[in-house]
């Protein structure tokens, strides 16, 4: 049975989205959510998870090349805990130490791509 999976590549300015599914096991770019306050941020990823109906959330968690947490890590564990509780859905965890750094420009919808690809590869 197909999944669909939205992925996020939090940040505080800016939190990248992907979208993907557990057929195909490819990722795609969605957008990059830019709203100034938490509230409105939340809002735009509610009308994206009301529009793709993921079955499931992924989040890139930030770390030190040697795996050793950092202030980012603690933020985006806060970040996912607060999609598990606001929206109900399973949030599954991925190494993103090398993404944000592999994507030209910063794109964060494409750091949010290299996520899911990497999880999806790995189901």
């Amino acid at each position: 049975m197909s999944q669909t999976i939205l992925a996020f590549d939090f940040g505080e300015k800016r939190i990248g989205v992907a979208v993907g599914n557990t057929i195909t096991k490819t990722a795609e770019p969605l957008r990059v959510i830019q709203e100034k306050n938490q509230q409105d941020k939340f809002q735009a990823i509610e009308r994206l998870i009301t529009e793709w109906q993921p079955q499931s959330l992924v989040v890139g968690l930030p770390s030190h090349p040697d795996g050793a947490e950092h202030e980012m890590t603690q933020k985006a564990k806060r970040f996912g805990n607060q999609l598990k509780g606001r929206f109900q859905k399973e949030v599954v965890w991925v190494d993103e130490r090398y993404t944000s750094v592999s994507v030209d420009g910063g794109n964060d919808a494409l750091a949010a791509q290299l996520i899911l690809q990497q999880y999806l590869d790995h189901l």
